[in-house]
C-alpha cells in the first residue's frame, strides 16, 4: 500500500490569509459586474419599487467600497505587523531549541 509522507507545511496562516483576501476581492468584482450589468441593461424595468431599490443599492454599494478602499493601507499594515511578530516568535522558538542565544549554563 502506498503511504504518503506527511509534510511539514509552514506558512498556513499566510496562505489562508492570502486565499481569503483573494476570495473577497473576486467576490466583490463578481457582485460589481452583476450589479452593473443589471442596471445598464435596464432588466428591472422602469418606474417600479425594484428599479428604485436597485439604483439606491448601487449608490450605497459604491459609497461603501470607497470607504473601505480608504482603509486598505491600514489593514495591510496591521497584517504585515502581525506576520512580522509571528516570524519573530518562530525565530526565537527555533533559536532556543537549537541552544542559540542567552539562557545557557556554563
Amino acid at each position: 500500500m502506498l503511504k504518503l509522507k506527511k509534510l511539514n507545511k509552514t506558512g498556513g496562516v499566510v496562505t489562508s490569509t492570502v486565499m481569503g483576501v483573494g476570495g473577497l476581492i473576486i467576490g466583490v468584482i463578481v457582485i460589481l459586474v452583476i450589479t452593473s450589468t443589471l442596471l445598464t441593461a435596464n432588466l428591472l424595468g422602469t418606474g417600479t419599487t425594484e428599479n428604485t431599490t436597485a439604483y439606491d443599492m448601487s449608490a450605497n454599494f459604491t459609497e461603501g467600497l470607497n470607504k473601505i478602499s480608504e482603509k486598505i493601507p491600514t489593514i495591510l499594515l496591521i497584517v504585515a505587523v502581525v506576520f512580522l511578530f509571528g516570524a519573530l516568535v518562530l525565530l526565537v522558538r527555533n533559536a532556543s531549541a537549537m541552544g542559540i542565544g542567552g539562557g545557557g549554563s556554563l
